[in-house]
Formats: structure tokens, C-alpha cells, sequence
């Protein structure tokens, strides 16, 4: 999150990270990961492990060295030496602690030669390629971790403290082996003291949207910005729209790249429409098209725009920039018609932030136990404190005093109830989203492509993926 570099982009990015696709193409090395000795399934998490008890359910020895690995972008790290703090003091030893932003290039070699640390926040641009280390048995089945009692109730285990969506994205095939720790929530940000300084209501409606944005040009200010330097921020919005609108199944049929998958959705065509109109009128703030993430983030924290589309670490990474009395705030997604196949209030919240454990570390079970740590509410506070974030752990935040941001997360959250997005697209596919259908939006944005061309594009650009065997497929069930 939120780092020097501008592909170092949240969760988007480390998802893709987290899914397989190497992301930065001066690190292609990284594809070929780890052909080297990484614990195979020999060892299947039991080095060093020593006998278990009521407080020690996972059998961590005393006294073993564990090493830990952790991304250091907008999150930063010290969330993550917190809860080394307690693994040191109960098990008598002090983590081997190493904070960067250069996962992949750092952790390769060590995959390589066989001595991977225990436990790695695989995020950011120059992240590990998780699908290669799974097929090659690097990883540890955390099946065990979800099956330990959590530290809050010893009669609730920990997979039952954690968001469905968390066991579901975790899974390489059956294997359960990335943890995925924050939570983040996309959608429309804005000031909720502008909109009431002015007199405006945030839409429920993506009619309503098109008429408050007239009044917002009227009053001289832009109704939206976004950064168009990377313009997959809009398909945070974009797609979770056509999902609200048209219904999982048929989305669940745009992630698995089925063939008329966008040109047979009518709600691609009312959402992609939606947007070539804001276009047409001039709704985005002049110049967006030329803006990175943090240029328009400030373009908005200064009130030359009213609406973003963003994900939940946008409070944290745009503080420097965001007026005390800014009163930061997301919304549910925009009703499309009384044929919406899902309820006014849905919001795409999904998990994000891949932790693994090397089966071939050293303490592959002190590394779980430190995700056992994290995921105590302790922690998970003290994380949603320190980086204003949700983490996968539900209910976790309930009774808190919340920054303005995060509450405002938490609260579309909890009710939007059932009715949380997951898209699984971006996550798999970043080439496909990114690269080509971000140069799409990038023209739908300017007024230079019209919405059926848009379309017709993004199914042939769909087939190419579905037909390209060199591209690893993933499946959805509906």
C-alpha cells in the first residue's frame, strides 16, 4: 500500500500479486519462482513442532527462532511487530523482523536455495508468485491455523472469526494457504461535510448520480476525479456496478471468462452507458486522465473534485493531504432499476493483504501462530487503529471510536449484511483488467470510445485470455 513506487498500489495490485500474475515486467524473473528445495511435502508444517496444549494449540516450540517477512507500503509495519511483541514474550525469542517493499526480489533467491523466512506479507508491485509456490508445495497448508481455537474464545475456532469470503479467496484449489488480513471496502468516496455544506444527498441511484452532478458543475467544482494514469481504479466501481445490477451469477460468468459474458449482460450496458454519459458532459475534473493515484486523491482532498473511486486505504494514504474536518466517507453502490438482482446497499468488501507461511522455514508453525496472534481482536483493533483498516476478522471494530473513513467503512459493511461483492477478475486476470480494458476505460473516459465499442472490445479481449494457454485459469462456482 500506498509506496515510492506508483504500481505499489494496494490491494488491487498485491491481489494480483497474491493470484499469480507478476505485475512488474523488470521482474519476470519472478514467474519462474522457487524452483528450489522449499520444504515439499515432507516436512507439511511439522518442523520444529512441539506438543500442543489448551494455550498452545499449534504446538510451537520454545525458544525456535522465527522470522518474519512484512510489506512496508501505506500499511507500514509496526501493526505487524505489535503482535511479534506477544509471539516474543510468550514463546522466549525475538522475531527476526524485516520491513520492504521489494517482496519478490529479496525472497526469490531464499525460495530458490530453500531457506524462505516463516511468515511473509506478500504485497506490493514486486511481490512473490504465490500460484507457482502453491503448485510447487512451498506453502503451508493453514488449515490448521483455521482449525485452532481463536485467542478471544477458546470454543470458537479461528476460521469462524473470519468474513466467508476470507476461507473462500484463500484457496489455491482445495488447499487452503493464503491468509488474506485486511478487509477492504470500494466504492464512491466523498466529504460528508461537503455534501452537507452544500445542501447535496449522496445518490442511491445512478440516475440520481447524473442529476446531483449537474448541480455539482453548476456550483463550479468537478463531480468526479480519478487517477487515469491507472485507470482500473474505475473498475473498482465499474464492475462491482454491473454485478449489483445484473446479479453475481452473471458476473461469476465475466470471471471465468465465459464466452458473451459482457456482450449478453444487459447490465454492462446500462453501467458502461453510465459512465460514456458523465463523460459526455463533462463530469470529470479536467485533466484526470493524466493524474496518478496520490495527484488525484489531493485534487479531491482539496475540493476540486467531490467523488473518487476508491478503496478503504485511501484515508491512510491521503492524510497528509486531508483537511481535519474533511469527514471522509464511502457509499453503497448505485441502484440501476427495479430490476436490480441485489438490494439497494450492496458494496463490494472483500479481503485483501496476503500473508503465507514457507512450509520451508525454519518455524512454519511459529509463523501460524503469529497469524493466530494477528487475528485476535487485540490486534485487529490495534491494526484498524494504527492504519485506519478493517482486517478479515468480523465484528472486530464493534464498540470502537473510529476515524471518520473507517467508520464510514464499517458501516456500509455491516449493512450491506449478505450482500458483500467479491471480483474475482482483478484479481486473476490484472493483464486482462489492467492493461487491456484499462485502456478501454481510459477512452471512455476522454469521450474517445464509445460504450458498444467498449464492450465489443473487452468480450474479444475476454476470448483472447479464455483461448491463450499460457494464461493460468481460475473457476468460480456460482
Amino acid at each position: 500500500m500506498g509506496s515510492t513506487s506508483e504500481f505499489n498500489r494496494r490491494d488491487l495490485v498485491k491481489r494480483a500479486a497474491a493470484l499469480g500474475i507478476i505485475a512488474v515486467p523488470a521482474m519476470g524473473t519472478l514467474s519462474a519462482c522457487a524452483t528450489g528445495g522449499g520444504g515439499g511435502d515432507a516436512d507439511n508444517g511439522t518442523k520444529n513442532k512441539g506438543a500442543t496444549s489448551a494455550k498452545n494449540p499449534l504446538g510451537v516450540k520454545k525458544g525456535v527462532a522465527m522470522e518474519a517477512f512484512i510489506f512496508k507500503g501505506g500499511l507500514g509495519d509496526q501493526y505487524a511487530k505489535d503482535a511479534e511483541a506477544d509471539y516474543n514474550k510468550t514463546y522466549g525469542v525475538t522475531v527476526k523482523h524485516t520491513g520492504t517493499q521489494q517482496v519478490g526480489p529479496k525472497l526469490q533467491p531464499r525460495f530458490a536455495g530453500g531457506n524462505p523466512p516463516d511468515l511473509i506479507d506478500n504485497s506490493g508491485a514486486d511481490h512473490l508468485d504465490m500460484n507457482k509456490l502453491s503448485a510447487q508445495s512451498q506453502l503451508q497448508d493453514l488449515t490448521p491455523l483455521l482449525d485452532a481455537p481463536s485467542l478471544d474464545d477458546p470454543k470458537k475456532k479461528v476460521r469462524d472469526t473470519l468474513y466467508p469470503s476470507t476461507l473462500e479467496k484463500g484457496k489455491h484449489k482445495d488447499t487452503f494457504d493464503v491468509l488474506y488480513y485486511a478487509f477492504t471496502v470500494y466504492g464512491s468516496w466523498y466529504s460528508n461535510k461537503l455534501l452537507k455544506d452544500k445542501g447535496w444527498e449522496y445518490p442511491t441511484s445512478l440516475d440520481d448520480m447524473v442529476k446531483l452532478c449537474a448541480e455539482i458543475k453548476k456550483a463550479g467544482v468537478a463531480p468526479w476525479t480519478y487517477p487515469g494514469k491507472y485507470p482500473y481504479y474505475v473498475h473498482f466501481n465499474l464492475f462491482s456496478q454491473i454485478a449489483k445490477i445484473g446479479g453475481l451469477d452473471k458476473w461469476i460468468a465475466i470471471d471465468n471468462l465465459e464466452p458473451k459474458a459482457w456482450t449478453s449482460n444487459d447490465a454492462v450496458k446500462q453501467v458502461v452507458e453510465h459512465y460514456e454519459e458523465l463523460a459526455a458532459k463533462g463530469y470529470f475534473l479536467q485533466g484526470s486522465q493524466g493524474l496518478t493515484h496520490i495527484q488525484s486523491q489531493t485534487a479531491w482532498t482539496r475540493g476540486k473534485a467531490v467523488f473518487i473511486p476508491n478503496g478503504s486505504w485511501v484515508e491512510n494514504e491521503a492524510a497528509p493531504t486531508t483537511p481535519k474536518d474533511f469527514d471522509m466517507a464511502v457509499g453503497p453502490l448505485f441502484d440501476g432499476g427495479s430490476g436490480d438482482k441485489m438490494p439497494h446497499g450492496t458494496v463490494r468488501a472483500e479481503p485483501s493483504e496476503p500473508f503465507i507461511v514457507a512450509k520451508g522455514g525454519k518455524n512454519p508453525v511459529g509463523g501460524m501462530e503469529m497469524l493466530r496472534i494477528l487475528l485476535s481482536k487485540k490486534h485487529a483493533q490495534n491494526f484498524a487503529t494504527k492504519v485506519k483498516s478493517l482486517t478479515s476478522v468480523q465484528g472486530a471494530t464493534d464498540g470502537m471510536q473510529l476515524s471518520p473513513g473507517l467508520s464510514s467503512a464499517a458501516k456500509v459493511v455491516k449493512e450491506g449484511g449478505q450482500n458483500l461483492l467479491m471480483i474475482q477478475l482483478q484479481e486473476w486476470y490484472p493483464k486482462l483488467t489492467d492493461e487491456k480494458l484499462g485502456g478501454l476505460t481510459s477512452q471512455l473516459l476522454t469521450g474517445d470510445l464509445k460504450a458498444a465499442e467498449w464492450i465489443k472490445k473487452a468480450q474479444q479481449y475476454a476470448d483472447e485470455f479464455a483461448k491463450d494457454d499460457s494464461v493460468t485459469k481460475f473457476h468460480r462456482e456460482g
